[in-house]
């Protein structure tokens, strides 16, 4: 009985196991119809929020270095607005006249000639090319001191920084000038009113084809003085040493005024006689700064025909019109010249020629004799867009239109003027400093007034005048001989003006007044000067005064308080003006000394 048992209870297990085998089949063939179906399944095109995605379909954090094999795309650019630079407007200037100031209450025969040949009455001018200055620090590129107190609103008269630390003078050098007599018996010696060297630093170029010394073309630091005196020569000095840079120009004529350099930096001198000579009539002179030829002479030859006054002396210093080549030069003989130079310039060859036609405008005083208030400029011209302004010898302020050479306004100034006038912009309007000396006779035979104006420049109107009361003898005449100087930076609302022969003939002042009002702000005595004062700046904007006197001493003054920094003698009387380049004065004495003197 007991093996039928097992027998029974094997056959059971065998039954189980079948089963599982046969369930396990059935569970494999389900699931690889599943599997078989989610192969074939199209992916879906968006999975629910609440889908949770698998860790290996995550992308990776890209990292923050590129492998070294990969090619960076750059981000695409944000187009930034384009700037565009709207240069500052130029300020427009019509200048009118008021009743006051209407040419007609002063001046009379007013006449045009155009290359030889006087236009009639009531022709009209019509000028080829519209003359069109800027303001004065546009008017060269050149570095230097080129003409009259350096540009055309006529209020520099020196170039660059000085830096200065000790505010004393320090090394000096001097040359020796001469002396010339003229065919009255007059004798003209070392320098004279006014005097003013001009200073300039060349181009590398233009100095290789000049008649340098070797030694000064080599030399890239070079200054250049230039240096027209009242012996009939012209000087050419190294501005470190005072070493000659040329030969000596002799031309033999008197030389009183500044002249010019041009703007352009053409190897050309502008420059006048101030008297008679050997060699003839005074004269206006173009010279080639490369040979020292003599390219064109002018003024004597109006004396027989266009001139209403025989007297054709240049003291003035001209300007250049650069974008029209013409040259701007007022003469003694009451005669403005417009010259169309046709400059033909080839710094390569080494060449420079002009072919010269000549515009010229006259005017007589109503007042004017033959005897006093005569007409004639020995002052230099202010130009502004296209208008001149100046002074003249019968005490007439005169604003020309330059592009139709007629009168805007006439300003009466009382007396014989040899002060250049200044413009100054203040607040975007154009102002005039101007003085004027006293002509022994004219008012009086003693003593007179003298007045320095501030002067509205669009319509000729006087804003304010300080007078000074001034002596005069015969051939020296008192009052404003010089030209204003304007203070900038932190000289800013100040002008400096001398005034010789105040209280007796050997004195005079050197003048501080507050620019809006007039007033006096310091005045320092010392003798007398035709001179006139310089501001030699720092480049942080801080100033001071540099004055020379006819008792042979310069002062170095502080511009606010008056207060003088230190002195140097000259060994002779000074009545030329100076001018400065960084922190080295340039001057010339009536004892036959050019000096030039550091200042620390």
């Amino acid at each position: 009985m007991a093996s039928g048992n097992h027998t029974v209870k094997h056959n059971s297990s065998f039954a189980i196991q079948a089963a599982q085998i046969l369930i396990l089949v059935v569970l494999l063939a389900v699931l690889a119809i599943v599997v078989n179906k989610l192969r074939t399944a199209e992916p879906a095109s968006e999975l629910p929020i609440e889908t949770v995605v698998p860790a290996e379909t995550v992308k990776p954090t890209v990292p923050q270095t590129a492998p070294p094999t990969a090619t960076p795309v750059p981000p695409t650019p944000t187009e930034s607005p384009e700037i565009v630079v709207t240069p500052s407007p130029v300020p427009e200037f019509n200048p009118y006249h008021t009743d006051e100031t209407d040419p007609e209450n002063y001046v009379k025969q007013l006449a045009i000639n155009v290359n030889g040949t006087t236009l009639a009455e009531g022709e009209s001018y019509e000028p080829e090319e519209q003359i069109d200055f800027l303001t004065g620090d546009e008017y060269t590129e050149l570095e230097g001191v080129i003409t009259f107190r350096s540009n055309n609103f006529r209020d520099g008269g020196s170039y660059g920084f000085a830096e200065l630390k000790d505010y004393k003078f320090g090394s000096h050098w001097f040359h020796n000038t001469g002396s010339l007599t003229a065919p009255d018996g007059e004798n003209w010696s070392g320098s004279g009113w006014v005097g003013q060297p001009l200073i300039v630093k060349w181009p590398k170029e233009t100095k290789e084809i000049m008649n340098l010394h070797e030694w000064a073309k080599a030399d890239d630091d070079l200054v250049e003085v230039i240096y027209a005196t009242m012996d009939g020569n012209i000087y050419f000095l190294d501005l470190a040493t005072g070493k000659q840079t040329r030969d000596t120009l002799n031309v033999g004529y008197t030389f009183k005024g500044a002249g010019a350099l041009d703007p352009r930096g053409y190897p050309l001198l502008y420059v006048g006689a101030g008297y008679e000579s050997a060699h003839g009539h005074s004269r206006a002179f173009i010279i080639s700064l490369i040979d020292f030829k003599i390219l064109h002479t002018f003024g004597p030859d109006d004396n027989y025909g266009f001139a209403l006054r025989a007297w054709p002396m240049f003291d003035g210093s001209p300007l250049v019109d650069a974008e029209t080549d013409q040259l701007i030069y007022p003469g003694e003989n009451g005669i403005v010249y417009i010259i169309k130079l046709n400059t033909d310039y080839d710094e390569k060859a080494g060449t420079i020629s002009i072919d010269p036609q000549t515009v010229k405008w006259h005017y007589n005083g109503r007042n004017t004799t033959l005897y006093q208030y005569w007409v004639g400029m020995e002052d230099s011209p202010v130009i502004w867009r296209g208008h001149l302004i100046i002074a003249d010898n019968g005490g007439r302020l005169m604003c020309l239109d330059l592009n139709t050479l007629e009168l805007d306004w006439v300003q009466n100034i009382w007396d014989d003027s040899n002060s250049t006038p200044v413009l100054s912009m203040e607040d975007g309007h154009p102002y005039i400093y101007v003085g004027t000396s006293f002509h022994l006779g004219w008012r009086s035979q003693t003593t007179a007034n003298v007045p320095i104006f501030k002067i509205d420049a669009e319509n000729g109107e006087i804003l304010w005048q300080k007078e000074y009361k001034c002596h005069s003898e015969k051939g020296l005449s008192g009052g404003v001989q010089s030209t204003i100087a304007l203070g900038k930076n932190d000289l800013e609302g100040y002008i400096y003006v001398t005034v010789s022969k105040t209280d007796i003939n050997s004195n005079g002042l050197l003048v501080c007044l507050d620019r809006e009002t007039g007033k006096v702000v310091w005045e320092h005595k010392s003798y007398y000067t035709w001179s006139s004062p310089v501001i030699i700046y720092n480049s942080d904007g801080s100033g001071c005064v540099l004055y020379c006197n006819y008792g042979s001493m310069m002062y170095l003054m502080d511009g606010k308080s008056g207060t003088v920094l230190d002195t140097f003698n000259l060994a002779g009387g000074v009545e030329a003006s100076p001018a400065v380049y960084e922190n080295t004065v340039v001057i010339g004495t009536r004892q036959c000394k050019i000096w030039g003197v550091k200042i620390d």
